[in-house]
């Protein structure tokens, strides 16, 4: 078979140079504190904190607080999730950071009092009172779920509703505190020291993150080690760590919200969620335990986001959302593009579809 002339150029080529190859994570892993929020300033009676503001005002408040060596914007890729955003068009999701703790954060003065866990609480009051909002739905992780529990245990009456994932009930045992020490103690005199990295690693994911998304747990060990203030999480943890028992009882004084109370099955705070469970009072409390997963928000955001709607279905706060419109929202996600804004009607749902324990 004859060769043409351009198959007789591309032989005859020494070398090949491929220019402007750049690396890129996948969209939904890629960390970003500017997709679709605002950044505000609230002043409170412990310093100034900075809440990202996504969603209409004008919509229901969902209240947001992280975990330990995070911020906000651990929430942006599971609310960006494509079946979160046809929720969303509902609520307007405000996202609380604990001092210091936002990315580019200065280092606290050394001579800086960390709120307590009750103070850290209590400066969502301060959210309420500058944003005009009067009642919202909490979301919270790890030491972020602590703080929204406790709120909700002197301001029942502020608090619509509770997801809360990996949330402990109770003060820190030995071996936490001797490990959380250690952290804080390494954090403030070398900073972000392997150690401390393969602590928050385990801390959020559980053992063997690597063998079962090697990308998602590099992406993370990365952002540890670049965008962490070492110090500011140093009295973060510390804070963490002196937290006193929440003081709840099934046949006694229990959170009075509903309560979805959500683990994964690999992760290290399983017991700590069966603990909180027995301490619910069982008619308006759902423990959930996903499986294959340790951080559910990042490995089953499928799962959590269906689990979350159903929640909040079963509450009266949110219309069904049909097959078809998710199907939509997908299809436009894939496509790229923003379907424009279109309000759906809320309607009251007596029974709650997750009124039980479910593993899923």
């Amino acid at each position: 078979m004859p060769i043409s002339a351009e198959e007789t150029a591309l032989l005859g080529m020494d070398d090949i140079e491929l220019k402007n190859i750049q690396l890129q994570f996948p969209s939904a892993l890629r960390m970003s504190s500017e997709v679709g929020c605002t950044e505000v300033r609230v002043r409170t009676d412990r310093g100034d904190i900075v809440v990202a503001v996504q969603g209409d005002r004008s919509k229901p408040a969902i209240i947001t607080y992280h975990d330990l060596g995070l911020n906000y914007v651990c929430f942006q890729p599971f609310f960006n999730f494509v079946d979160m955003r046809a929720l969303l068009e509902n609520f307007c999701v405000y996202h609380v950071n604990a001092p210091g703790q936002e990315d580019g954060a200065p280092s606290l003065p050394e001579d800086f009092l960390y709120p307590t866990m009750d103070e850290l609480a209590n400066q969502i009051n301060y959210v309420l009172g500058h944003f005009g909002i009067k009642t919202f739905i909490g979301f919270g992780v790890g030491a972020g779920a602590n703080v929204l529990a406790r709120f909700s245990l002197v301001h029942p009456q502020k608090v619509d509703a509770l997801t809360l994932i990996n949330c402990t009930s109770n003060h820190a045992g030995w071996i936490e505190w001797a490990y959380q020490k250690l952290n804080s103690r390494s954090l403030k005199n070398r900073g972000m020291t392997q150690g401390v990295l393969d602590y928050l690693m385990w801390h959020h994911f559980g053992r063997y993150p690597e063998e079962r998304n090697h990308d998602l747990a590099q992406m993370y060990r990365m952002y540890f080690t670049r965008n962490v203030n070492p110090t500011n999480l140093s009295l973060f943890i510390d804070s963490y760590v002196r937290r006193c028992d929440l003081g709840i009882a099934r046949d006694n004084d229990t959170i009075k919200v509903p309560v979805l109370n959500i683990t994964g099955a690999l992760s290290p705070h399983v017991d700590d969620t069966v603990t909180f469970n027995g301490r619910l009072n069982p008619n308006n409390s759902t423990w959930m335990k996903i499986s294959d997963s340790g951080m559910v928000l990042e490995e089953q955001p499928a799962k959590i986001s269906e689990a979350f709607r159903l929640f909040l279905q079963g509450e009266g706060y949110v219309a069904p959302l049909s097959p078809t419109k998710i199907t939509a929202y997908r299809r436009l996600s894939d496509a790229g593009r923003r379907r424009p804004c279109r309000h759906s009607p809320v309607i009251r749902i007596t029974e709650n579809p997750i009124s039980e324990a479910v593993v899923c």
